[in-house]
C-alpha cells in the first residue's frame, strides 16, 4: 500500500520529496486536482468541493495514508476528510509556531507569504490569534507565485522582481523569519535566500508534516519496510504533458537538495 499526497497542482511534490527522503522505504502515489488549479483564489466552498471529489478518486487506489499537501486545502476541508474516511490524514500548517520560537530571542517580526484565501480562512486566524500573543506576525498574500510554479517559471530575473514589487514598503531589517505557507513556495527558497537579508531565516511546513506521518505510521506499526520510493502520479484531468510537469518538479526539488 501507498502512501497519498494531494494537491490543486505541482506545490505538494515538495512535501512529497522530504517524505521519500525521510521514509524511503515507502512507495507513493500523489494526486494533483489539474482540473481546478490554483485554489488560493478560488471560494471556500467550490475548494471543498474539489477537494472531496479528488479524495474519492484517490481513495480508490488503496492507500493507508494522505497527507494533504496544501495548506489552502488543509484548512478548508480536513476536518471534513478526517470524519469521512478510515486513514490517516495528515495536514498542512504555516510553520508560524517555529518561526516565534525562533525569533523570541530577538524581538523579530515573521513575515508569512501564502495564497488569499489561507490568510483568510478561520483556521489560519484561530492559529495566529493562539500563538501570536505580542502580534509579531504579519501576512503577505502572493497569488502569482503560485502561478509561475505551475508554469516552471524559475527565471531569476522574473521571480526576483516579482518578490522585489511584492516586499516594496515592508522593512526587513525588523523581521527575523519569513514562513512559507503554500506548498508551492519552497521551489523558490534558493532564490528568495539571495534576495531577503542574510539575518532573515526561511522556514516551511514540510518537515513538520513529515514528522506528523512518521508518527502516525509508527504508532499505528504501518511503516513501510520493503517499498523504495517509488512514486505513481495522477492528475484530474489525465494530462500527459502535465504527468511529465509533476515528474520534472520532483526531479528538480530532488536534484537541489542533493546539492547543497
Amino acid at each position: 500500500m501507498r502512501i497519498a499526497f494531494f494537491d490543486s497542482g505541482i506545490g505538494g511534490i515538495t512535501v512529497l520529496a522530504e517524505a521519500m527522503r525521510r521514509l524511503p522505504q515507502e512507495d507513493y502515489l500523489y494526486f494533483a486536482d489539474t482540473l481546478h488549479v490554483p485554489y488560493g483564489t478560488k471560494s471556500k466552498e467550490d475548494v471543498l468541493d474539489y477537494v472531496k471529489k479528488s479524495v474519492d478518486t484517490i481513495i480508490q487506489h488503496d492507500v493507508k495514508a494522505l497527507v494533504i499537501a496544501c495548506n489552502t486545502a488543509t484548512s478548508i476541508a480536513v476536518a471534513d476528510l478526517r470524519s469521512t474516511y478510515g486513514i490517516p490524514i495528515i495536514g498542512m500548517e504555516p510553520a508560524v509556531k517555529p518561526a516565534l520560537e525562533m525569533n523570541r530571542s530577538t524581538g523579530k517580526r515573521v513575515l508569512v507569504f501564502a495564497t488569499p484565501l489561507t490568510l483568510k480562512q478561520t483556521k489560519y486566524l484561530e492559529l495566529i490569534s493562539r500563538i501570536d500573543d505580542q502580534h509579531m506576525v504579519d501576512s503577505l498574500p502572493l497569488p502569482e507565485l503560485v502561478e509561475f510554479c505551475e508554469a516552471l517559471q524559475f527565471n531569476p530575473a522574473i521571480i526576483t522582481a516579482y518578490f522585489q514589487e511584492k516586499l516594496t514598503g515592508f522593512d526587513l531589517s525588523l523581521y527575523g523569519t519569513v514562513v512559507l505557507g503554500c506548498t508551492h513556495f519552497p521551489f523558490y527558497k534558493d532564490l528568495l535566500r539571495s534576495i531577503l537579508p542574510d539575518h532573515i531565516q526561511i522556514v516551511d511546513g514540510s518537515s513538520g508534516a513529515v514528522n506528523r506521518l512518521k508518527h502516525v505510521m509508527e504508532e499505528e506499526g504501518n511503516l513501510g519496510t520493503d517499498g523504495q520510493a517509488e512514486v505513481a502520479f495522477l492528475c484530474s484531468n489525465q494530462d500527459p504533458v502535465y504527468m511529465k510537469k509533476m515528474q520534472d518538479a520532483l526531479a528538480i526539488i530532488r536534484n537541489r537538495a542533493t546539492k547543497k
